[in-house]
């Protein structure tokens, strides 16, 4: 059993690999690394946490919560902005993504603390991928986003692009997106992209194809006769 002192919230994060003792806010949603994401924070326990978190300039981290199991993966957050603070406390606030961390014990009360936190280690993550599969999967989610007439700004040229930047703009579940979270190589991760956009895909494309089959119904169509009497035909 670890041992947490009162004063953990100062400690200093460790390298890649160790281990070192975090707040949690567990969500039912995934966080990539460096991705940026805006909360509403109402809970006394969240409220204290992020309040520690902006003033100290350190990390919590967010586990993920799927089907409402914790879950061991979830990814390092920091607070970049406060942006609205209500007569009740409540906040509106900026983070982003950083490092993907695994938990290895939960630790559900802290001396002086409402939130909870755990002792974590950092995995190695390679962010080193192929350019060439990067394009095509960028083609892959545009064709999707094409199907759902939809469009995504992602404020980056197109050739800077991660698998981490399009994941969550491709259609995946929160348990797909679980499990690409649980992979540490860019190539591994976009394989899991490809698989999915090569099963996915075709559906939409036969969607559209019979939308647009329903859509030319009651039209007059320009149609070719059959001719009977070509050789070859039955009679």
């Amino acid at each position: 059993m670890f041992c947490i002192p009162k004063n953990s919230n100062r400690q200093t994060f460790l390298p890649l690999g160790m281990t070192n003792f975090i707040p949690i806010f567990p969500l039912s949603i995934v966080v990539f690394p460096e991705e940026q994401v805006n909360l509403h924070i109402f809970e006394p326990r969240y409220k204290q946490l992020i309040n520690e978190s902006a003033a100290t300039k350190k990390p919590f981290g967010i586990p993920v919560v799927v089907d409402n199991q914790l879950q061991e993966w979830g990814s390092l957050v920091y607070v970049e902005e406060i942006a609205t603070v209500y007569e009740s406390g409540e906040m509106d606030i900026r983070t982003r993504g950083s490092d993907l961390f695994r938990i290895l014990e939960v630790i559900r009360e802290i001396p002086e603390k409402l939130y909870s936190g755990a002792i974590v280690n950092y995995p190695e993550n390679n962010l080193k991928g192929n350019p060439e599969v990067m394009r095509q999967l960028v083609r892959q989610m545009r064709a999707l986003h094409g199907y759902l007439q939809v469009t995504k700004d992602f404020k980056k040229d197109e050739g800077l692009l991660t698998a981490y930047d399009i994941a969550h703009h491709s259609g995946l579940t929160i348990q797909e997106e679980y499990e690409f979270l649980q992979l540490t190589q860019e190539r591994q991760r976009q394989e899991y992209l490809k698989r999915h956009f090569e099963k996915t895909l075709p559906v939409f494309e036969k969607m559209d194809q019979l939308k647009q089959k329903i859509q030319m119904n009651g039209h007059f169509k320009n149609l070719g006769g059959f001719d009977i009497n070509k050789p070859g035909r039955k009679g």
